[in-house]
């Protein structure tokens, strides 16, 4: 079975290419090649660049994983939150070349970029948990709370209210938005610009603005879980 990303090193940036052939659902091989992916570049690259495939940035958590027990569920869903927490306090910058759509657990990959840029078009970005009867995981909350604008806080999550890319610039999952055809160009722009910068200083500081977040949500992690899926 070929793996879901491609890596590749382009001159000092790490290009991590999501591409599974379908939605990039977050499969148990896929996030294992994320981990694998951020590891690699933290040791080789000045920064990361995240990208999808046309039209699909990233979706949530495999359905048929989750859906076949509590056990599988809670496991993928661990494994998950695990690799979210290592791109969100990666040592490298990472930017997000946000291809399409981006829902649950695909818009907590959006998330953990430090410079997201967006295809403008007809694509749905958000967490859509409470939409289909699910509380918004702690793990989601943490980093909705991070990340978005105060002011859509409550709707982005309570709400469970889906954003078009110029909307969602302005709730905060994306930074700025370009023409499809643009995305990964200026991804790499933006990816030339912070690669200027001094490396460990930016992974010092990287680790003062998020390690509070990453340690609360390791630490409630467990617990989290049990009230999510309590028969697992």
């Amino acid at each position: 079975m070929s793996s879901p990303l491609t890596y590749t090193l382009e001159g000092t940036t790490a290009v991590l290419r999501m591409d599974d052939g379908k939605a990039n659902a977050l499969s148990e091989a896929m996030i294992d090649a994320l981990v694998d992916a951020i590891t690699r570049a933290e040791n080789e690259a000045a920064v990361a660049v995240l990208v999808g495939r046309p039209e699909r940035f990233c979706a949530g958590f495999d359905l048929k994983i989750m859906m076949s027990s509590p056990q599988a569920a809670q496991a993928l869903l661990r494994r998950g939150a695990d690799m979210l927490m290592r791109l969100y306090g990666a040592k490298l910058p990472l930017v997000a070349a946000c291809t399409g759509h981006a829902l649950a657990g695909g818009a907590l990959v959006l998330l953990t970029g430090d410079v997201r840029v967006g295809a403008a078009g007809p694509y749905r970005l958000g967490l859509n948990e409470v939409s289909i009867g699910l509380p918004v995981p702690v793990l989601a909350m943490e980093l909705a709370r991070d990340r978005l604008a105060p002011s859509e806080l409550a709707h982005a999550t309570l709400a469970s209210r889906i954003y078009g890319p110029e909307d969602a610039v302005r709730a905060g999952y994306l930074d700025e938005v370009v023409p499809a055809e643009r995305v990964l160009a200026r991804a790499m722009e933006e990816a030339a610009r912070l690669s200027g910068l001094a490396k460990n200083a930016y992974a010092a500081t990287k680790e003062r603005l998020r390690g509070r977040t990453i340690e609360h949500i390791r630490r409630t992690l467990d617990d989290d879980m049990k009230s999510l899926l309590p028969s697992a």
